[in-house]
């Protein structure tokens, strides 16, 4: 054997210099100066941990809440308390200005709708004149024609009304019943004696304004009839 730990250390040198004199201690470290005993488990004390959690602080807003308001109708009345609120004063409205027509409008609109009973009520009062020229540029006569009333039409020549009045451009009763395609209102004025050759000022007479499919205003008109 190489190695043999029957001899002492002592014995196993080199020739040369080397010879360890003693065992090497460790002077520091001892395992007899460590003891267990020190150490205590009861001296060591855990302290419980407390988590802490997070409140946010309270907001108050800077403006007031509506729970804080009341309205001033809900309040109640205390007698010697502070005057009341004072109401805006009171605008008094006008009342709307009636509109007043003439009794020419009047009139005419009565010949448009046909009312006899108040065209009767105007003629005998003499509110108006039956030769008067309205704004329409017609005379009531024209306005009963062109309404297609046979009996407005009679109502009116019985209080004077004459069938060979002309309008603003020189138009009879005849002119109108023609053009508008009235062969009886055409018939009647015929019978009281209205001229068939009148011309307007464009040179127009009755029979040249029916429409051709008006076949009884034709006939009515034709060579021998009037």
């Amino acid at each position: 054997m190489k190695y043999s730990y029957q001899y002492p250390v002592s014995q196993y040198t080199r020739p040369s210099t080397y010879t360890p004199a003693t065992h090497y201690t460790p002077s520091l470290y001892s395992h007899k100066q460590y003891s267990t005993s020190s150490y205590s488990p009861s001296s060591y004390s855990s302290v419980k941990y407390t988590p802490t959690y997070y409140t946010p602080p309270s907001y108050t807003p800077a403006y007031k809440t509506t729970s804080t308001y009341t309205p001033i109708s809900s309040k109640p009345s205390r007698r010697g308390s502070a005057a009341p609120a004072q109401r805006a004063p009171t605008v008094p409205v006008k009342p709307a200005k009636a509109v007043r027509f003439t009794n020419d409008v009047l009139f005419q609109d009565h010949i448009r709708h046909g009312e006899l009973e108040l065209i009767g009520r105007f003629m005998r009062a003499r509110k108006v004149r039956l030769d008067t020229i309205f704004h329409s540029g017609m005379a009531a006569l024209h306005e009963a024609v062109l309404s297609g009333n046979l009996e407005c039409v009679k109502l009116l020549i019985k209080y004077g009304a004459d069938v060979h009045q002309r309008d603003e451009d020189g138009w009879t009763p005849l002119h109108m019943a023609c053009s508008d395609g009235y062969p009886e209102i055409a018939r009647y004025l015929l019978s009281l004696g209205a001229s068939a050759e009148a011309e307007n000022e464009n040179g127009e007479k009755p029979a040249d304004l029916i429409d051709p499919n008006c076949r009884e205003l034709s006939k009515l008109f034709e060579v021998g009839c009037v």
